[in-house]
C-alpha cells in the first residue's frame, strides 16, 4: 500500500509544532517525518487509517473471486487414521 506524502518533517521540527503537523496530516494527507535524513514515519489521519484498513472485500468474496476456484484442485479431506507410533 503506498502513500502519497505531502509534506517531509524532521523529527525536531515534528516535536515542536506536533499540533500543526496533526492537522497538516488532517487537512493535506499523510506527512513523513525524517529521522537523519531518512524517513522514520509517516503520521495520516484517523479516517485515512480506517478507510485503508478497511477490508475490501469479505472473506467469502475473497474466496468466491479465488483464481483457483474451478481449477479442479481436489481439497476433500482423506480420511485415513494417523499411523501407529512407537515412542519408547
Amino acid at each position: 500500500m503506498s502513500v502519497a506524502v505531502k509534506e517531509t518533517w524532521t523529527v525536531a521540527s515534528a516535536k515542536a509544532r506536533f499540533s500543526e503537523l496533526i492537522e497538516k496530516a488532517r487537512s493535506d494527507g499523510p506527512q513523513t517525518v525524517t529521522r537523519n535524513g531518512k524517513p522514520a514515519v509517516v503520521l495520516v489521519s484517523s479516517e485515512e487509517w480506517e478507510r485503508r484498513m478497511r477490508p475490501k472485500e469479505t472473506l467469502g468474496e475473497f474466496f468466491m473471486n479465488s483464481p483457483l476456484r474451478g481449477s479442479g484442485i481436489d481439497l476433500a479431506r482423506l480420511n485415513d487414521q494417523p499411523r501407529e507410533i512407537d515412542l519408547e
